[in-house]
């Protein structure tokens, strides 16, 4: 399954990543250690401070993870689940 996170770094995680840029890699690793394998990465301007296209297993997987990285304080994440548009078409027709 692939998903969507939006991420917004607090305060706190802007000023982490201001002293070691390189932090956004290392988190990207701990996140394949908790089953999220991350697909597609990039820095945006906006409402967002990063998107993020993850792959997992599962729903659980991703929630467990997400609720791990925002305990911490220096990020805010919304993930939402990614269909490919050619599998919704079918689940459309009733054919998924």
């Amino acid at each position: 399954m692939k998903f969507v996170i939006l991420s917004r770094l607090t305060d706190e995680g802007a000023e982490t990543i201001v002293d070691n840029p390189e932090r956004i890699k290392e988190v990207n690793e701990e996140l394949e250690k908790m089953g999220l394998k991350v697909l597609e990465q990039y820095a945006v301007f906006g409402e967002y401070d990063f998107v993020n296209i993850v792959e997992a297993d599962d729903n659980a997987t991703v929630m467990k993870a997400m609720v791990e990285l925002s305990s911490r304080g220096t990020i805010r994440t919304v993930t939402m689940p990614a269909i490919p548009v050619d599998e919704f078409i079918e689940i459309l027709k009733g054919k998924k």
